[in-house]
């Protein structure tokens, strides 16, 4: 079984490390909450996060799919269909 096979994508988990990269309270990091507009994150710091994201899980966002990415929501959406995709 490879990495991405053996890869589940926890909600929590990615909560907590998207938190920890924004040096946010994990508390304030909800499914709801937008990088910019709720929480201040610069588009800077939130690209950040996806470029350590995509090395992490082995996968590819496309410059199409970035601005889809506004909150941990549509994050895990996204990495979650990507991750699908992967295992075929």
């Amino acid at each position: 079984m490879s990495n991405i096979e053996a890869t589940v994508l926890d909600r929590e988990e990615l909560r907590a490390f998207v938190a920890d990269e924004l040096e946010l309270p994990v508390e304030e990091v909800t499914d709801t909450a937008r990088f910019a507009a709720d929480l201040g994150v610069d588009s800077l710091s939130a690209m950040e996060v996806i470029v350590v994201l995509q090395k992490k899980y082995r996968v590819k966002f496309s410059e199409d799919e970035l601005p889809e990415v506004t909150g941990l929501g549509t994050l895990y959406d996204l990495l979650a269909g990507k991750l699908r995709a992967a295992r075929g």
